[in-house]
């Protein structure tokens, strides 16, 4: 299957760069994805994790927040991905807006996010979406449909009309993935995509403006091939 990838631009170079660290560029993309009539979910995105012995797994989440502290997801931490995160918290995100043939992988350590802000960010949320993080033993086996709408049922009959909060379940609650290295993808037809990758410097790492070149607040860039 060959497609022809339609770009607004012909290419992505180093001088189309909205700023010098990753986290302008990624609003600028995200914003552009945001506003495309084609793209239902631009915070759509993979979110891969491991097993301490390295066996990996991957999903769709939703992206419900970022910025330069990182990126953040919420989740039940007894699901596959908050158990492989208790044991490995490292984790890798990748975004694809097809329509625009753009594409971000951002890779990081994960840090959980404090019992306030997940409170917070629980009782935004409709209230079936909150009995659903109540119900849903995520990721365990299950007879039925049938249990948890029933469980469904009960909460909705006790909380469903407003008059009292449903408590955020200590077993649910919000991520950050903290970027070590942030790389933006724009696709090309003859195959000769434009990658431009962010990554906070290794030891030893001397940028020269011409491969490595100084980024701002801690973050250095360069061109990588297709």
């Amino acid at each position: 299957m060959r497609a022809e990838y339609k770009t607004k631009s012909e290419t992505f170079t180093e001088k189309d760069l909205k700023g010098k660290e990753p986290f302008v560029q990624f609003r600028e993309w995200f914003e552009e994805a945001c506003k495309h009539p084609s793209i239902i979910e631009a915070n759509s995105v993979c979110l891969a994790t491991a097993t301490k012995d390295g066996i990996p797994s991957a999903r769709q989440v939703l992206l419900k927040g970022y910025g330069p502290e990182g990126f953040k997801l919420f989740t039940n931490y007894n699901s596959r991905k908050g158990q492989e995160l208790a044991e490995n918290p490292n984790a890798a995100l990748s975004f694809y807006w097809e329509p625009l043939k753009k594409a971000v992988r951002v890779e990081g350590h994960v840090e959980k996010l404090s019992a306030s802000e997940s409170d917070e960010y629980f009782h935004s949320r409709p209230i079936l979406s909150q009995i659903g993080a109540v119900v849903s033993e995520q990721s365990k086996p299950i007879v039925s449909r049938d249990v948890f709408i029933e469980r469904r049922a009960m909460l909705l009959e006790q909380y469903g009309d407003g008059s009292e909060q449903l408590p955020r379940p200590k077993h649910w609650g919000g991520y950050l993935v903290v970027p070590e290295v942030i790389e933006f993808w724009q696709g090309q037809t003859d195959r000769l995509h434009d990658r431009i990758r962010f990554r906070r410097p290794k030891s030893g790492d001397e940028p020269d403006g011409v491969l490595l070149h100084q980024g701002d607040n801690g973050w250095v860039y360069e061109r990588l091939s297709p």
